[in-house]
């Protein structure tokens, strides 16, 4: 009895065949640059086939970025990053996967949809929103996670779940140009180091009382970590004694130094908390030794 012969593959339709066309191609060569007929000769299609499904060469480009979304949708729905039971580890655990990701050509491992709206931003309004819903809509599938570790580690302040969660995808859309700029992938993997650095050095050292009590960019209060507190001044000649955390040069008699400071009126109505010998300008009188102080 002869073995019954398996069907012939059917192959993918012809859209089908030119989204994954668009994907090849425009990564390597960027939207502008790809022609249609070039797009046609790779999906082994015709261009009356390419008509057919696109009315132009912008219409594709903005199937083409839904596609991206679709498909790198259910690959990272299904990456090994979401199994650990911490939020924070899995934050981490995502970056170490796009980290992982970054190998070979450089078209290989940048974003399609990052590098169309390099290209055509100004020129594309269409192409341009369906990227951006590409990129923040990636960019919300972190936000559970990044708002569970902000409440499991106490970590609050002046950003959000949303806001560090678009900055991810800022440092590796910038980590993709550096890769192209230098033909490589190391530059974009040594952005992903420091980003995951970043992201330990916020979660690990809280602020006292989150959210801050001064607004973005003031100084610390006195509750900060002395890590962060001025060096003291050098004392070779015993002229300097110790107030606490700073130091005062001493006059003549061995007596502290009066200071005179000018501060900014509205930045201390603003922040009641910050530290007085932090942006400050100090006046320590005429002494050209005093003046380097």
């Amino acid at each position: 009895m002869s073995e019954a012969k398996p069907p012939p593959s059917v192959p993918p339709p012809a859209r089908e065949r030119l989204l994954e066309a668009a994907v090849r191609l425009i990564r390597v060569k960027g939207f502008s640059a790809t022609t249609v007929e070039e797009l046609c000769a790779a999906a082994g299609v015709s261009k009356g086939a390419f008509f057919h499904h696109f009315q132009d060469k912008d219409a594709l480009g903005v199937a083409a970025a839904d596609h991206w979304s679709l498909t790198t949708g259910a690959f990272f729905a299904a990456a090994p990053y979401h199994a650990p039971a911490d939020p924070l580890e899995r934050v981490l655990a995502y970056l170490d996967f796009r980290r992982a990701l970054i190998t070979g050509e450089v078209a290989e491992f940048t974003c399609l949809v990052g590098t169309m709206l390099q290209d055509v931003h100004e020129t594309s309004p269409a192409i341009r929103e369906a990227c951006e819903a590409s990129l923040t809509g990636h960019a919300a599938t972190l936000e559970a996670d990044i708002g569970a570790a902000m409440a499991q580690h106490g970590v609050g302040g002046d950003w959000t779940a949303s806001s560090l969660a678009l900055h991810t995808q800022a440092v590796l859309q910038g980590a993709f140009v550096l890769a192209k700029a230098r033909g490589g992938p190391q530059a974009a993997i040594e952005s992903v180091d420091h980003l995951r650095r970043y992201v330990e050095l916020l979660f690990r050292h809280p602020t006292a009382d989150s959210p801050h009590p001064c607004p973005p960019g003031g100084d610390a209060d006195e509750g900060e970590s002395d890590a962060m507190a001025p060096r003291p001044l050098p004392d070779p000649g015993g002229r300097l004694r110790r107030h606490g955390r700073s130091r005062r040069p001493a006059g003549a008699d061995g007596a502290p130094q009066r200071l005179s400071y000018a501060r900014s009126k509205s930045r201390d109505r603003a922040c009641p908390q910050r530290r007085p010998h932090r942006g400050l300008r100090r006046r320590i009188g005429d002494d050209p030794g005093r003046q380097g102080l």
